[in-house]
């Protein structure tokens, strides 16, 4: 799917839905799901992802085709539209807009749509839901690498990169990617839910760059705005419908992990609705195969680990340095 940077793609209902109401919902019996026959992942930006049994799983969770109800669709665009009319984007410089058409490759796809459709919502979503922190961070949160070491851009072109925001901005574009790999890692978010008595004396955090392992040092307060930032991302990898059953994806994991520390610790500034699943629920219009009923009963914990070990795996592949520190 070739797409140009510089035009908005049109948002899936979904993505339309969490706009609207700014947060992710269970649409259970408003959707059909069915497995997305020929997918390839070679065309995502899971391509890099190594061994049968891990492509496996990726491809069951994320190759899925979903119709909507037009009872359930005619609402949503309604007032998506209204939305739209009533707070309108702001606009994106016309340099960096041509940097990232001209000098970047997002020609690749995401979970649900192309990479530029997720990149997109991001923005719009922040710009709606996160004031008084730039939207452009979430249009720009994974130029330097996703987590699956696929780069939009090489590391020579930083220095064209890098003026074309503000510092702060730019202070968050580098960290994006490592800050969530670490975050899938699971030890930093383990390290902060052990110290919630001590977090107002956080004042730096200090972790490696993806794309050439640069060292960081990101103050404390950054990093809070930081990690709302990362929330924000982690909404566009939630189940569409049936969380009971899939509660076990590892970003939905991590999203209902960081969420409750968020706002267990009183860090949490963007607008994110949220309301857990059902411990358990029948699965309503989605065809699954059978490894997909297989990924239902995965325990969580398991998910969990796996997916750190993979992300490690990603790391070491590309002699990124994991390791991070806390300083109080």
């Amino acid at each position: 799917m070739k797409q140009s940077a510089s035009e908005v793609p049109v948002h899936s209902f979904q993505r339309k839905a969490a706009i609207v109401s700014g947060g992710i919902a269970d649409h259970s019996g408003k959707v059909e799901v069915k497995p997305i026959e020929n997918f390839d992942l070679n065309r995502t930006i899971f391509q890099t992802l190594e061994g049968n049994l891990p492509r496996l799983v990726i491809q069951t969770r994320i190759a899925k085709d979903v119709v909507w109800d037009n009872d359930a669709a005619a609402p949503i665009e309604k007032a998506y539209a209204a939305k739209s009319s009533a707070k309108k984007l702001p606009p994106i410089d016309k340099e960096l807009l041509r940097f990232l058409s001209e000098e970047c490759d997002f020609d690749v796809e995401h979970a649900d749509g192309s990479f530029l459709d997720h990149l997109y919502f991001c923005y719009e979503y922040t710009h709606h839901y996160f004031p008084g922190h730039s939207a452009l961070v979430m249009l720009l949160h994974s130029i330097l690498g996703t987590g699956t070491n696929t780069f939009a851009m090489v590391k020579e072109k930083i220095p064209q990169l890098k003026p074309l925001m503000s510092a702060e901005e730019w202070t968050h574009v580098e960290s994006f990617p490592s800050v969530l790999r670490l975050l899938y890692d699971i030890k930093i978010l383990k390290e902060l839910e052990a110290n919630k008595d001590r977090l107002a004396s956080l004042k730096e955090v200090h972790f490696n760059r993806v794309i050439d392992n640069e060292p960081i040092r990101m103050s404390g307060k950054d990093f809070w705005v930081q990690l709302n930032y990362q929330l924000i991302h982690l909404t566009d990898f939630i189940p569409v419908s049936n969380w009971s059953a899939h509660a076990n994806d590892s970003a939905f994991i991590l999203f209902r992990r960081l969420y409750k520390f968020l706002q267990e610790t009183g860090k949490l500034e963007a607008k994110v609705g949220y309301t857990p699943p059902a411990l358990f629920g029948s699965v309503q219009r989605e065809e699954l195969s059978f490894v997909g009923r297989l990924l239902t009963l995965l325990p969580e914990g398991i998910s969990e680990w796996l997916t750190a070990q993979s992300v490690r795996n990603f790391s070491r592949a590309i002699g990124h340095d994991l390791s991070y520190r806390l300083v109080f």
